[in-house]
């Protein structure tokens, strides 16, 4: 494991509050594995025996409904953690994990950590910490998907990766169209609309490129009442 990726690691939300001995015991059975984009790293319904950290790339995780529809639960990149919960129980992954990009993960067995978490109980409250932002994850997600617009729900996916405060902001699309429009509970046909009603708002999208002319202009209209933003479509 190279030092950049311990140091990810360490500063991931899963064992950024664990003691540094302990760290060092965990990371020292970890394994680096790289996966090309569109491949599987974990099937739903698969034994969970593994938690993941992101190093390098997205990973997107999704679950398939009887009906065959493909819906994105999330998408994680640089630093987050995924199959804690159902992996500390040996329970199986009730989302199947795919390479969004070419993507390095830190994998750490399950019985690794178990074994810290009985020797060092501290380790647990950090195990809870990744947990819970999981559940705000979702909750934020759900959120969104009640009381905001499709274009409100872009705008605010783009705040999120601006590497801007305030001004003029250019934001790369770390993924495909299709996975973002997964991501915000929208068709990609819908995806194509709201982000053409960005323009009154002075956002363009040039291939994976968006320009914001200005990023407070924007914060305002994903902030706005909703009712107001369905006024106009």
């Amino acid at each position: 494991m190279h030092a950049d990726h311990i140091e990810i690691a360490r500063r991931s939300l899963l064992l950024s509050a664990i003691p540094e001995h302990v760290i060092g015991q965990v990371l020292a059975e970890a394994r680096v594995r790289s996966f090309d984009r569109g491949a599987t790293i974990f099937l739903q319904g698969e034994r969970a025996s593994a938690i993941y950290i992101v190093a390098e790339g997205w990973v997107k995780l999704y679950r398939i409904a009887p009906n065959g529809a493909e819906a994105v639960v999330g998408v994680f990149t640089k630093g987050r953690s995924f199959g804690e919960a159902v992996a500390f129980r040996h329970d199986t992954y009730p989302v199947a994990a795919e390479a969004a990009t070419d993507c390095v993960l830190i994998r750490i067995e399950a019985d690794s950590l178990l074994r810290q978490i009985r020797q060092n109980p501290e380790v647990a409250i950090s195990i809870l910490s990744a947990t819970f932002l999981h559940l705000n994850s979702l909750v934020a997600q759900l959120e969104a998907l009640k009381a905001q617009t499709g274009a409100q729900r872009i705008a605010e996916f783009l705040l999120e990766l601006a590497p801007c405060s305030s001004g003029a902001c250019e934001v790369t699309l770390p993924y495909d169209k299709v996975l973002i429009a997964g991501r915000l509970g929208m068709k990609p046909e819908s995806l194509s609309r709201a982000f053409a009603k960005l323009r009154d708002q002075g956002v363009t999208v040039r291939q994976s490129v968006a320009s914001i002319a200005d990023v407070a202009v924007l914060r305002h209209f994903a902030e706005e009442d909703p009712a107001d933003a369905w006024t106009r479509g």
